[in-house]
């Protein structure tokens, strides 16, 4: 604290925009055709996105809720409203939850999410422990199913694999490491997909890559980060590297920047550092925009100038 602290009160960084972003708007229509190429993704900030690979569509880590917070009156606020009502997703095969910090693992978000009637059938996949907070939020619990690291679900034609990451868990400042964290691969019959989810830099992402590469694209952490937790949060020069110990094929998509206020540095730090990394192939969409991965093409919005 007596580090941070005179950052935090005291630092001139914008860490949140000075004015509104967007408005953003993702027209739910485009779900009603599949992808051509067999890959689309819709980012709707921070680390949500829904996944749409091979004829199954995931869902991963949705936060609806207007703040990353355990209450609703304060603590980290949006920087721009969802893109789409929960009520217009589309429905989906699976809801995939990477750890329980509240910016992945929104309680409202949740609640909501297992009431809507379209997404009844919709399987929870999440690390060992998370079933115990989903389950009082309203989620059946024959719908929830916990992964250790290296166990794989099925979900329609892709397989779901959690994997390590280094991170830690824990929605309270007394129940540290009680649930699991992880990352997770999503390798369907043409594609593959690499979540990253929270995680410092660790010598083990070379193993992922060797073992469950090549991905066609590839979802790591640029934001959020700060040298004195660079152990659980990697930042863009640690995603450059890490995207690079995968294989460093296919694209690069930043993740975990652009909605929330959770670190010290200024709020687009992270995407200016990342685009500026020269050779490095981007796929950073407008959010809310569902986008296809078509081959090795890049994708750069320019959203957040």
């Amino acid at each position: 604290m007596f580090k941070i602290g005179p950052r935090f009160f005291l630092g001139s960084a914008a860490r949140s925009p000075q004015q509104p972003l967007g408005p953003f708007h993702t027209d739910p229509r485009v779900y009603a055709v599949d992808p051509a190429s067999g890959l689309r993704l819709t980012w709707f900030g921070h680390s949500s996105s829904l996944v749409e690979i091979d004829g199954t569509r995931i869902l991963i880590d949705p936060v609806w809720d207007e703040r990353a917070a355990p209450t609703r009156w304060v603590g980290p606020k949006r920087f721009f409203p969802p893109t789409l009502a929960l009520e217009s997703l589309p429905p989906v095969h699976a809801i995939l939850l990477s750890h329980d910090h509240y910016d992945h693992l929104g309680a409202d978000t949740v609640r909501a999410l297992a009431r809507l009637p379209h997404l009844r059938n919709a399987q929870w996949i999440a690390p060992l422990g998370v079933g115990t907070i989903l389950s009082p939020l309203g989620v059946p619990p024959s719908r929830i199913t916990e992964l250790n690291w290296t166990e794989t679900v099925n979900v329609g034609a892709v397989a779901v694999t959690a994997l390590p990451a280094r991170h830690f868990s824990g929605r309270s400042l007394i129940n540290r490491f009680q649930t699991l964290w992880a990352s997770f691969v999503l390798a369907g019959p043409d594609h593959r997909v690499f979540y990253g989810a929270d995680s410092g830099e660790w010598a083990g992402f070379r193993d992922i890559g060797e073992a469950f590469g090549p991905f066609d694209l590839t979802m790591l952490e640029i934001g959020a980060f700060d040298p004195l937790w660079a152990n659980i949060h990697m930042g863009p020069d640690g995603a450059v590297r890490t995207f690079r110990a995968l294989g460093g094929h296919g694209l690069l998509m930043p993740i975990h920047w652009g909605l929330f206020d959770l670190a010290l540095h200024p709020w687009q730090q992270p995407i200016e550092s990342i685009v500026a990394v020269e050779g490095l192939k981007l796929w950073s969409p407008t959010p809310g925009i569902p986008t296809e991965v078509i081959g090795e093409t890049e994708v750069r919005s320019n959203w957040w100038r």
